[in-house]
């Protein structure tokens, strides 16, 4: 199995995001609080390096809140200000804009003294598709200003946007990286819809899940599809055809559908109807265990 998808917008956005970045202040790096590390875009780090960085972790109703703690104090570990977000409700909004304006406060004091005053705090969100930037800047917002959907590549072009009298928000397209060599991060990004989903095979990619999930969350699985810890084989194929026969998943004449199967692990999984994951882990370095955010 190769997972890839790079569509040629998103090499024109990568050019876009470089012309841009001389007229912001701070940038807004949107993650996906499930899988922190696989959704960090390593171009991204490249593009804005030098640059006051905000991270925020989105979606983090959806991920284990003790690893979401674990994630936050990694990255102001990395001496990154760090937030958690739930764009859908609006949690974390708030914060999110004070920590840019906090960001940029500097810069902004600096512009004063040379006589320039009164100018909004300039950020840029970035992130890889299907995030919930757009989500985010709604709530930001207050209004449907943004397109929004629960398929990655909604936002094609770039727009500024005035959020309240101090900040003003450019937002981008969700941008994956050219080539992607570790799998395993493909396949999270597969799971949790960064790529879309006619562009995999999903037979493998759900096989990939439910051996994550047979493996970090048998509690999980026995308790959504009524199994016993007995019935969780380590064969997936077998695992998937019982979760079919379970939830009734079945063609005419009695046969299981293992395609409707698929898609319904998959709906479960990215609906929190299987309850929080969180399917990277933080390895902290040592004597770093304290950190204050700032």
């Amino acid at each position: 199995m190769h997972i890839h998808w790079f569509p040629g917008h998103m090499t024109k956005a990568q050019r876009m995001i470089r012309e841009q970045l001389k007229l912001i202040d701070v940038v807004i790096e949107l993650l996906d609080a499930r899988i922190p590390l696989s959704s960090a875009n390593p171009i991204i780090a490249e593009l804005v390096a030098g640059k006051p960085r905000v991270v925020a972790l989105n979606k983090a109703d959806l991920a284990e809140p003790a690893r979401t703690v674990e994630w936050v104090r990694h990255f102001c570990n990395l001496g990154f200000t760090t937030v958690t977000l739930d764009s859908a409700s609006g949690k974390g909004t708030k914060e999110l804009a004070n920590k840019v304006e906090q960001e940029a406060s500097e810069k902004i004091a600096k512009l004063a003294a040379k006589g320039i005053k009164g100018r909004a705090v300039r950020a840029m969100i970035l992130g890889i598709p299907n995030v919930g930037k757009s989500s985010l800047i709604n709530r930001l917002l207050g209004t449907a200003t943004a397109k929004t959907g629960d398929k990655p590549g909604v936002t094609r072009g770039q727009q500024w946007l005035k959020i309240g009298k101090n900040l003003e928000l450019l937002d981008t397209p969700g941008v994956l990286w050219p080539r992607m060599d570790d799998q395993e991060v493909a396949v999270k990004l597969a799971v949790t819809g960064a790529i879309k989903d006619d562009i995999y095979d999903m037979e493998k990619v759900i096989l990939n899940l439910l051996e994550i999930l047979n493996a970090r969350y048998r509690d999980r699985l026995c308790e959504r599809y009524k199994l016993t810890p007995e019935q969780l084989t380590e064969d997936t194929n077998e695992l998937l055809a019982l979760i079919a026969a379970k939830r009734g998943c079945l063609r005419s004449g009695g046969a299981v559908d293992c395609e409707k199967a698929r898609r319904m692990i998959l709906t479960d999984f990215r609906s929190g109807k299987l309850g929080k994951f969180t399917l990277d882990i933080p390895v902290e370095n040592p004597g770093t265990e304290q950190c204050s955010n700032k």
